[in-house]
């Protein structure tokens, strides 16, 4: 009887072994690969990030949020934090949209709907940024609907005068606007693109030097002289996304210009806007590279010591414009994100015209601006540190996304991209908390709970990071 007993006991004992319970240590997680994982982690960030930042019906964008107080702050975010939300949702449905094309189907279904309504929320509470006024421009003066710089207490009541809108601002919209038409097929983000497209480019200066080149570049906004690297790199890629989309359609836009033999008569012309687009593209890319290329291999921050030093207009043939600006100085310091812009434009520019010499400067400011931003060991072993001082951490984010664009064809990128990947993985295995990064993600959080709030942009920033590189792993 007792063998008995003894032989069940170990038949159980064996069964128990051979079919381990799901609480068993041992038993190993389900696999999932990294491009998975980073969408999934894009995701639980996002919708951490929209949940803390967000109130309302309309959407009020909180600056700050500390996870670990449970403040939000009082202070609204620009118009330029909010659109760094409207950039991680798109960067979530196109990392969604390339998982079911490599056969993960079941993410999509879940999660794809969800983001779209999400991201159409986004835009129609961005017009709490809106409003209009009348711009004297280089070439002819007119009424514009663009976004100001701070939030209005009405759709379409925001100051946007003067300095109250910058050109920086309607750019990272319009490139927002465009992925979001690329993968929702939604014409009214592509007609909002291509109207605020038509806003910045009334912005070159078109005004002609002696020799009756033009002087060129895009001022930081209607109410500045300076012409940045912010307000010009950051057109390249879209102009070059506008020129694919028209390229084979008969659309013509107006073009509107100054005559370059007296100097001063404007004119137009109706012309195709694959050309349109292409050509400004080209010139875009073309003096920001010629103004603000350094010897190390990476951007200087802005043209200053202008003349005049601030706006000033001028009356033509009874007409007023605004007059011609020219700036002497070339003023730092290099911030990642105007190399990443150029890194971009480079790389579209190269896609899409097949110049050789696009993919050459892409290869070289790849190279140089790893070897310029990213510090081997500074802060750890192991690791690359970039500078997260001020807005950073959003920059920098720009400067991987040059880094992604480029990598097809320049492979050494592949080993810029992924110190990004490990940054964000070192950040989110160890220091995560309530769903949320810290600013330094390989320094961790403060241990002073006051200390820990977070910049809206930065959290919507990593999660951006994350869908991208997502989207990155299908495509190697």
């Amino acid at each position: 009887m007792m063998i008995t007993i003894w032989s069940l006991c170990l038949l159980l004992l064996s069964a128990c072994t051979e079919n381990p319970s799901d609480t068993d240590p041992k038993t190993p997680p389900v696999e999932v690969s990294l491009s998975e994982q980073n969408l999934t982690r894009a995701m639980e960030l996002t919708d951490k990030a929209v949940s803390a930042h967000f109130s309302g019906s309309g959407m009020a964008m909180a600056r700050y949020y500390n996870p670990y107080t449970g403040v939000r702050s009082d202070e609204t975010g620009s118009v330029w934090m909010y659109s760094a939300a409207i950039e991680a949702v798109n960067a979530i449905l196109h990392g969604l949209q390339a998982q079911k094309e490599n056969g993960n189907v079941a993410i999509y279904d879940a999660h794809f709907d969800r983001y779209a309504t999400l991201l159409g929320q986004l835009y129609d509470n961005a017009d709490y940024y809106l409003g209009t006024f009348e711009l004297v421009s280089f070439t002819q003066t007119k009424e514009w609907s663009v976004y100001g710089v701070n939030r209005g207490n009405a759709k379409g009541t925001a100051k946007v005068e003067g300095i109250e809108n910058v050109y920086d601002d309607q750019m990272w919209l319009i490139r927002e606007l465009l992925e979001s038409y690329k993968i929702t097929g939604e014409n009214a983000y592509l007609e909002k693109a291509e109207y605020l497209t038509d806003y910045v480019l009334d912005g070159w200066d078109s005004t002609r030097n002696p020799d009756g080149t033009e002087r060129g570049g895009i001022p930081w906004g209607p109410g500045y002289a300076t012409k940045h690297a912010c307000s010009n790199g950051p057109m390249v890629s879209p102009l070059v996304w506008l020129h694919e989309i028209y390229k084979d359609k008969s659309d013509e836009i107006t073009y509107r210009y100054i005559d370059a033999e007296d100097r001063k008569t404007r004119k137009t012309a109706s012309v195709k806007k694959s050309e349109y687009y292409a050509d400004f593209a080209k010139k875009v890319y073309e003096w920001q590279k010629s103004q603000l290329l350094r010897a190390d291999g990476v951007y200087d921050d802005m043209r200053g010591g202008c003349s005049p030093g601030s706006p000033q207009n001028e009356t033509i043939d009874g007409e007023v414009y605004r007059r011609g600006i020219t700036c002497n100085d070339r003023v730092g310091p290099a911030i990642s994100y105007n190399s990443g812009t150029m890194l971009s434009g480079a790389a579209d520019l190269y896609r899409a015209l097949g110049d050789g010499s696009y993919l050459d400067d892409a290869k070289k400011l790849s190279d140089d601006s790893f070897r310029y931003f990213a510090k081997a060991g500074e802060t750890k072993e192991g690791y690359y540190t970039y500078n997260i001082g001020g807005f950073n951490n959003w920059f920098n984010g720009v400067l991987m996304r040059g880094y992604v664009d480029v990598q097809p064809a320049h492979g050494a990128a592949a080993e810029y991209i992924d110190t990004f990947q490990k940054n964000l993985d070192y950040g989110y295995e160890n220091f995560l908390y309530e769903g949320f990064l810290p600013t330094n993600l390989l320094v961790g959080w403060s241990p002073t709970p006051n200390n820990n709030r977070t910049e809206g942009m930065f959290n919507f920033a990593f999660a951006a990071e994350y869908a991208v590189l997502s989207r990155y792993e299908l495509s190697k």
